[in-house]
């Protein structure tokens, strides 16, 4: 199998994700990725898929990856359900912070029990 194949998985999440400028190259059984995302949320995306198909430290890839903004992690819409606990818990790992994500977005909001379906909300980097 060839390292390309083995990291097709990576591939196909940068393509997923829209990633702009991107290109694969392979050398010396070591796979070369490069490309640019929206959001640091994304570039994390795809180095956890990495490491899912490598392990915690591959050796057979270097993953060249920028973001196109850093004024914020990610931006989310609201979809039927969610809570900014809930979307707080996916994002940090812990509903708690959901006021993290409502004094993002009080242009948006103004109280952080009432979101609405559609709603674009800005995740800004965890405090």
């Amino acid at each position: 199998m060839s390292v390309q194949a083995k990291y097709q998985a990576v591939l196909n999440l940068g393509e997923e994700l829209g990633a702009k400028n991107g290109g694969v190259t392979e050398e010396n059984g070591v796979l070369k990725v490069t490309g640019t995302v929206h959001s640091a949320y994304e570039k994390n995306l795809i180095w956890d898929k990495i490491k899912a198909v490598g392990g915690a430290n591959p050796t057979d890839i270097i993953a060249d990856i920028a973001v196109e903004t850093s004024d914020y992690y990610a931006k989310y819409t609201v979809v039927s359900g969610d809570t900014l606990g809930k979307i707080s818990k996916h994002f940090f790992g812990e509903p708690g912070k959901y006021m993290q994500i409502f004094n993002a977005n009080k242009g948006v909001l103004s109280n952080p029990d009432l979101i609405e379906v559609g709603q674009e909300l800005v995740i800004p980097f965890e405090q």
